[in-house]
């Protein structure tokens, strides 16, 4: 067992973090708490983590890169993505494998070298797809199941900052010098 910030994790996995260059992220119940508020006049409102925003910014600071795919659309999220300066953005998908395997080919990144977090049934395929699978703290049980790694943290309650943290541990790389405030 190798020990990190939250809690040990096998050597197997604490290696295959080490070699972690593509994190991809599922939107509602992972950056987001899975709440969706929608207003009278038809805005849609949701609520993103400052803490795992700094850890997607370290994250990217570190060389790793960082792709959000959803089943959902929203210009929210696509401020939100440019806030944290990722450019991999997909929004509206259906099947998250194709755009998955389509980001990972566009920057010369092998699926050996993913990581992908998702919270519900819909994303347990993808998570298959990717080298580790995480999952948030409150995630369904069936994607629990599929997770290499539940988060203690729960979705859009720092799950993603750890999962950054774990990445960014693993590859001697946790304190990045210069990541600002998101």
């Amino acid at each position: 067992m190798h020990p990190t910030l939250y809690r040990p994790v096998s050597d197997v996995l604490y290696d295959k973090l080490s070699k972690i260059e593509f994190l991809f992220c599922d939107v509602d119940g992972v950056l987001s708490d899975g709440s969706v508020y929608l207003t009278n006049s038809g805005d849609e409102i949701k609520a993103f983590n400052a803490k795992d925003g700094y850890g997607l910014v370290a994250l990217g600071k570190s060389g790793v890169l960082v792709g959000i795919i959803t089943g959902r659309s929203s210009s929210l999220l696509e401020r939100r993505a440019g806030e944290l300066g990722i450019s991999c953005l997909a929004q509206g998908v259906r099947d998250k494998i194709p755009e998955m395997e389509k980001m990972l080919k566009e920057h010369g990144v092998s699926p050996e070298s993913s990581a992908y977090i998702g919270d519900d049934v819909p994303d347990i395929p993808v998570m298959n797809k990717a080298a580790v699978a995480f999952c948030p703290g409150d995630g369904h049980p069936l994607a629990q199941a599929a997770a290499d790694y539940v988060c203690l943290k729960n979705g859009g309650a720092g799950a993603v900052r750890e999962v950054c943290d774990l990445i960014l541990q693993a590859r001697g790389s946790l304190l990045v010098p210069g990541a600002a405030s998101v």
